[in-house]
């Protein structure tokens, strides 16, 4: 389809039903999705140290919303890393959403929301690519799969700090962030940033903003911590 619509983005319940979890209409999937190998045998699979939850927001491509994340809704939580790139591997890349549209991937428990009790007293590390053009926004889809495979597979030294990232596509420049929950750490603040800055080959500075500082100036709020 030479339009793809936001509110057609649906993952089809028969490539991601690993655990019998069903989707609901107009949930995100791949208009390119390919039928997934068959599921390997319960003892076969890998499973990861903790469950994670895919979730998508802003489907009719608005920038505002009458009450922000009305439209946030889970998508697929998956266990296992077969589970994963079976969800992965039949989802639109971020370059594919309509501008903006967010995906998110957090820990079970915690959704992508300030209010979360786990994300309440955090803040986020985030990055952006700096012009638009094909070559940036695959940029994009690579910065956000290998924040991904950090994530699921443990592979920051603070890994507790971590609940889940964001990548949100915009009209005017695209953005990532790393969510993380304890924002007067400093030594681990600094850590998760450098490691992310690392795994994503960022030469420039990142920032790192406080959840309650963007709650409160919004626009105004600077950076508690640069890497």
């Amino acid at each position: 389809m030479a339009d793809v619509e936001t509110s057609s983005l649906v993952v089809e319940a028969a490539s991601v039903d690993m655990e019998k979890q069903e989707l609901e209409e107009g949930e995100i999937a791949s208009t390119e999705a390919t039928t997934p190998a068959p599921e390997p045998a319960l003892e076969a699979r890998h499973p990861l140290e903790h469950g994670w939850t895919f979730w998508f927001d802003n489907p009719n491509g608005k920038t505002k919303q009458a009450a922000w994340g009305s439209s946030l809704r889970p998508v697929y939580t998956f266990k296992t890393v077969e589970e994963f790139w079976c969800l992965y591997n039949n989802v639109l890349q971020p370059s594919q959403l309509s501008p903006g549209a967010d995906f998110h991937c957090f820990k079970v428990g915690i959704e992508p929301k300030w209010e979360d009790p786990k994300c309440a007293q955090g803040g986020k590390w985030s990055t952006s690519t700096p012009n638009k053009g094909s070559s940036n926004k695959a940029i994009l889809d690579q910065y956000w799969l290998h924040t991904l495979l950090a994530m699921i597979g443990e592979q920051f030294e603070e890994y507790d700090e971590v609940c889940g990232a964001v990548v949100s596509v915009r009209a005017r420049q695209d953005k990532i962030a790393l969510w993380t929950k304890t924002a007067s750490n400093e030594a681990a603040q600094v850590s998760v940033g450098k490691q992310w800055k690392s795994l994503l080959d960022i030469t420039d500075k990142i920032g790192y903003l406080v959840h309650e500082d963007a709650k409160r100036l919004d626009k105004h709020a600077k950076n508690k911590y640069t890497v």
